[in-house]
């Protein structure tokens, strides 16, 4: 019980502090360091998720960071078991990336903020229309050199083991042409959301080989990619 306040002290308490500062790097970032700007805001959100992981004293495993292109359009495709899964994210991907979060979100102050800081969209999965414009403004970012993180499974898992992937899912991914790094992400919900109070205990990172959507023929990716990608994913849970 008492981790569980600290983390939330420490959740609350960094946000009230780092919002002006992820604030004041973007209005500086406007005088000429632009380019810059999203690895400056990542940086203050990974050194924010690496001191929260620390703080809880978790059991880290962390495999395969070598495999992450450093530069160049690319898409992140996780499992999503927990709460936790974006903080893990953060921590190690080591390179800016923006997600796509469900518009409730917007409705949660400083959280909000953050994600859009970091190059996240806001998806209505009611309205067929704004969804598709969502979903081609990260294609576009993507495009531009860019990297996004898909959660294909739609939902967190909440300890129901890696579910199916969602029709139409990878298609950030497809229509961007760009590589993916298959990311297993395990343990999230069992140190949270099992008895929603923060336990010590193991988490782990898995970042996959790239998969290049391109090299998969035209009239196979759609399913051959779902596939190897979820293999990938299921393998690196298992193991």
């Amino acid at each position: 019980m008492i981790l569980t306040v600290m983390c939330v002290i420490y959740v609350v308490l960094s946000l009230i502090v780092l919002t002006p500062i992820g604030l004041v790097v973007g209005v500086v970032s406007l005088f000429g360091l632009w380019k810059a700007r999203p690895v400056l805001i990542y940086r203050i959100a990974q050194g924010w998720a690496w001191l929260f992981l620390k703080m809880c004293r978790f059991d880290m495993t962390v495999l395969g960071r070598e495999n992450i292109p450093r530069k160049g359009g690319l898409c992140f495709v996780s499992n999503h078991g927990g709460f936790f899964d974006i903080v893990m994210l953060l921590a190690y991907a080591g390179r800016p990336f923006g997600f796509v979060a469900k518009k409730e979100l917007l409705l949660i102050p400083l959280l909000n903020v953050w994600i859009s800081m970091l190059g996240g969209l806001f998806i209505d999965r009611k309205n067929l229309r704004k969804g598709l414009r969502t979903i081609n403004k990260g294609i576009a970012r993507i495009k531009s050199g860019g990297a996004m993180v898909i959660f294909p499974e739609g939902r967190r898992s909440r300890g129901e083991g890696l579910l199916p992937f969602r029709s139409g899912s990878l298609k950030l991914a497809t229509q961007a042409q760009s590589p993916i790094v298959p990311v297993a992400l395990g343990g999230s919900y069992e140190v949270f959301e099992r008895t929603y109070r923060v336990r010590k205990g193991p988490l782990k990172v898995v970042f996959g080989k790239v998969i290049n959507t391109t090299e998969i023929p035209l009239e196979n990716r759609k399913h051959q990619l779902v596939e190897q990608v979820y293999g990938v994913i299921k393998e690196a849970l298992e193991s």
